[in-house]
């Protein structure tokens, strides 16, 4: 074979190579760009656990129909540098997707987020149970980090949990978020809603943030009509100014559950319980919040209604009546009383 022929044979091998090796690229390139659904059903949600590494993330999601050729996947993560950017969690897919467009949704975090509403109202453990309820943890994680008053240390110097500062709202975390971290967000959103404003006018007119918090968490606790706060909050501070005990239901109440004595309803002699909580026995605020208010319970507490109201009690209509004298009070205590037997 003459040096002529070898050399042709070399360049039309070299050739046939860098087509192959164009082709190759093409139908890589077209691959990793491809639409692709490989589940059955309308969805399919993979969970990728912490440490689990680039290889075994990918071979996860082509089990799960979610990628076609891991193999070219893994290599050209590796290839952009990408395989240390995956991120764990928790992954829906509800649509056919490129490969590319799954590591991008990999290294961006894009996991499921799961809702949980906290309503106004709830105390410490309940919050911890409606939480974990949404499946974003154990209660008991939850609750050792709501009771510690790290994070509201500068708004409150006295605070020895988070109750009150957890912010009634709705909220979007992604499976596995620490507990810890679940507590700084809702206290953010304390922050976020009433921290520097609220801090402001309890200064303005004398009093500390707790003390407001505090008061706004009795308010929140004794209605659920908006109309009505500013005057129960009226009540409250008339029968601190003048000395009188706030007899405030719900402190017995939470009393009673920190106890683990929990009632649906009082009876005359919880009234009696020996607590620094149950504001029938002591004067004065409790010793701390009761659960978180919403904003409009703190409003309440520093824009109160005007008038000299000290007395309210349910009515029939709904609400509450409102009494200025112990003698009015009482009749309207009676009106009361009449209509409970009646509807039973």
């Amino acid at each position: 074979m003459t040096a002529r022929r070898i050399a042709i044979g070399l360049a039309c091998l070299l050739v046939a190579l860098v087509v192959c090796a164009a082709g190759a690229a093409l139908w890589a390139r077209a691959a990793l760009h491809a639409p692709f659904q490989g589940w059955t059903g309308t969805e399919v949600v993979v969970e990728l656990p912490d440490e689990i590494g680039a290889r075994r993330a990918i071979a996860a999601l082509a089990r799960a129909g979610v990628l076609r050729h891991p193999a070219l996947v893994a290599r050209w993560v590796v290839w952009q540098g990408l395989d240390r950017s995956l991120r764990a969690g928790e992954y829906r897919f509800d649509h056919p997707a490129s490969s590319v467009e799954v590591i991008d949704r990999l290294c961006r975090g894009d996991v499921v987020l799961h809702p949980v509403t906290i309503p106004e109202g709830l105390d410490l453990v309940e919050t911890a149970q409606r939480v974990s309820g949404a499946g974003l943890g154990a209660s008991e994680a939850l609750l050792a980090a709501f009771r510690d008053p790290a994070p509201v240390r500068d708004l409150d110097p006295a605070a020895r949990d988070l109750e009150g500062y957890l912010f009634p709202d709705t909220y979007h975390f992604p499976k596995g978020t620490p507990a810890r971290k679940i507590a700084r967000v809702l206290v953010r959103r304390f922050r976020q809603v009433a921290g520097m404003d609220l801090a402001q006018r309890a200064t303005a007119v004398g009093v500390s943030m707790r003390d407001v918090v505090t008061l706004a968490s009795l308010v929140e606790e004794e209605t659920a009509v908006a109309s009505e706060r500013p005057r129960i909050a009226r009540v409250f501070l008339n029968r601190l100014r003048m000395g009188m005990p706030l007899q405030c239901d719900p402190t017995v109440l939470y009393a009673l559950r920190r106890e683990g004595r929990p009632v649906a309803r009082l009876a005359a002699a919880d009234l009696a319980t020996p607590s620094p909580w149950n504001t029938y026995r002591v004067k004065g605020l409790p010793p701390g919040p009761i659960c978180s208010p919403g904003r409009a319970s703190l409003d309440a507490v520093l824009s109160p209604a005007i008038g000299a109201e000290l007395y309210f009690v349910a009515a029939p209509g709904g609400g509450h009546t409102f009494s200025g004298d112990l003698a009015s009070h009482r009749r309207a205590v009676t009106v009361w009383h009449r209509y409970e037997r009646s509807s039973r």
